[in-house]
């Protein structure tokens, strides 16, 4: 991922990223995958903050732009559009989707023993 211009908001709290993903003989990364990368690009991020917007893949091109929003809390967060942040709370990596099925299993495995 390259960054193709970095503003800091400090009235919004947040830093608004303009980025360009080239991915050749590759599929459009994902929107976990574009969270990630911006969320390392970052320091001190939090993956629940960053907000990706406007991806764009030309035809017959391999490669995406965007923007990406880093917010600083939570608070500052809340002015994205409800159904953005629903967007973004679906869109969990692999691993941690497996992490939480082995929770879930585990807590129904105690529930039914503790019900006999």
């Amino acid at each position: 991922m390259e960054i193709l211009d970095r503003k800091e908001n400090p009235l919004l709290d947040r830093v608004e990223i303009n980025f360009q993903w080239d991915h050749p003989n590759e599929p459009t990364p994902s929107r976990a995958q574009m969270v990630d990368a911006a969320a390392k690009a970052e320091p001190g991020s939090d993956k629940k903050l960053v907000f990706v917007k406007d991806v764009n893949t030309r035809f017959g091109m391999s490669r995406t732009s965007g923007i990406a929003l880093v917010y600083g809390s939570q608070e500052s967060a809340s002015i994205e559009p409800e159904y953005v942040i629903e967007r973004h709370k679906g869109e969990e990596s692999p691993v941690e989707e497996q992490d939480n099925k082995v929770e879930e299993e585990a807590q129904k495995e105690n529930n039914e023993g503790d019900e006999a």
